[in-house]
């Protein structure tokens, strides 16, 4: 699991890198939280169309549930399916989305997984 603050990761690498740990957490604790932090720095999980893991673009966007799975299982999170009728979830999927910088559509004049997704969420 990787660290959530600062601090956090600051405990976790002094309980690493001290023989015994630090701070009442083990060495051993500590150094299963940095190579999470690596590993989440260096891209995290990989996820592919082909491999059945996220929806193209023609289809949607988006994680199907062998994606939402591999993703919970590699770091932690509990991400769950879309909510495109309607909810809290769906209001602040796209609040945030909407949001995010970036085009619509690529130099082809596709659109982006960006907007296949809104498409989805039909936000």
């Amino acid at each position: 699991m990787p660290t959530k603050s600062p601090a956090q990761k600051r405990l976790m690498q002094a309980a690493a890198h001290t023989k015994g740990g630090f701070g009442g957490v083990p060495q051993k604790v500590g150094k299963e939280f940095v190579k999470a932090d690596k590993k989440m720095k260096s891209g995290g999980v990989s996820l592919s169309v082909g491999r059945g893991e996220k929806l193209p673009t023609s289809q949607g966007a988006g994680l199907t549930a062998k994606g939402r799975a591999k993703m919970n299982a590699a770091t932690g999170s509990n991400l769950k399916a879309p909510q495109p009728e309607g909810g809290a979830r769906k209001k602040s999927f796209c609040a945030r989305m909407s949001g995010m910088p970036g085009p619509m559509k690529d130099e082809s004049g596709k659109p982006t997984r960006k907007a296949a997704s809104l498409k989805r969420w039909k936000c």
